[in-house]
């Protein structure tokens, strides 16, 4: 296969699969630590009027799933590369911070939660899944 098909498939597959993560985890997280009364999550308007009523603890599995659905994606397109596994792992963190973005600009949360997000949720847990995909071999691939 071409590399370059091979590279761009790794990195939608990598991004498919850890968004399944991401949302698994947040789903489960929802089923596991109850909403507080009047919270509703029905829609971004409402998930936004919400976040004033969630505690810390609504906040764990939401941060799991990012965190972990950006770790499974980045090894996935890693393990899956034609070459430069880091490098692939490293733009499906990027597209995951992206979303990352996007769900602060339209829903709003605690700052805490936001630079927690932010800053340790997908580029490291990027690097460190090219990085545990990669294996032995040197850091510029």
């Amino acid at each position: 296969m071409n590399p370059i098909v091979r590279n761009t498939l790794a990195v939608i597959i990598g991004f498919s699969l850890g968004g399944v993560v991401n949302m698994g985890l947040i789903t489960i997280g929802m089923s596991m630590i109850p909403l507080p009364a009047g919270a509703d999550m029905s829609n971004v308007a409402a998930v936004r009027e919400s976040m004033t009523l969630l505690g810390p603890e609504n906040f764990v599995f939401p941060f799991l799933g990012h965190a972990l659905g950006t770790l499974v994606g980045a090894f996935v397109a890693a393990k899956l590369a034609a070459s430069h596994p880091v490098r692939l792992a490293m733009i499906v963190g990027v597209l995951f911070l992206m979303g990352g973005v996007a769900m602060i600009l339209n829903c709003g949360g605690p700052v805490w939660f936001i630079l927690a997000d932010l800053v340790v949720a997908y580029i490291p847990m990027a690097l460190l899944g090219g990085i545990l995909a990669r294996g032995k071999k040197s850091l510029a691939d």
